[in-house]
């Protein structure tokens, strides 16, 4: 059974994450969406509501299981044999960006590879730090979040 693991932050979980989601997990028989905790942000959401919003918007997807972890990415796919990392890019920045990391995680733990998925054309501008800026400011961000999220966001003071 080939296992990978989308790593993020799904802060908030945007349509262009759940384009990868959707995706990936038709590549893999098991699609492990992970959220890294990283105690050097300020997250919009907490981890708890990541985690439920993530299981609502990925109901209809069966092989799909959402987790949490904290340190190196590459020691949770050793721990837990990981097959392949998915990794969203939606441009050449992105790619300069993951690249490397995918470079050192190889290098680290052979057994793992990092699959590249480009972004679908009508996702390519969304981003999660976007998304809270653009609330932050009163924007409107339907079309970019599913409508859970949205009415998620709608009840935290993002002005």
């Amino acid at each position: 059974m080939k296992t990978a693991i989308y790593p993020g932050s799904f802060d908030p979980v945007t349509l262009g994450h759940l384009d990868i989601i959707k995706r990936a997990s038709g590549l893999f028989d098991k699609l492990i969406i992970g959220i890294l905790v990283n105690p050097n942000k300020i997250p919009l959401f907490s981890l708890e509501e990541r985690i439920s919003m993530l299981r609502e918007v990925t109901r209809e997807i069966p092989n799909i299981e959402i987790t949490s972890f904290e340190g190196l990415l590459v020691d949770y796919c050793r721990m837990n044999q990981i097959d392949g990392i998915i990794r969203g890019v939606r441009g050449a920045m992105d790619f300069d960006y993951e690249l490397p990391m995918a470079q050192i995680n190889q290098s680290l733990f052979p057994k793992t590879q990092t699959v590249f998925l480009a972004a679908s054309p009508e996702y390519s501008y969304i981003s999660s730090s976007g998304v809270k800026e653009l609330a932050s400011f009163g924007g409107d961000y339907t079309g970019m979040v599913p409508e859970e999220v949205a009415v998620r966001m709608k009840e935290k003071d993002t002005k």
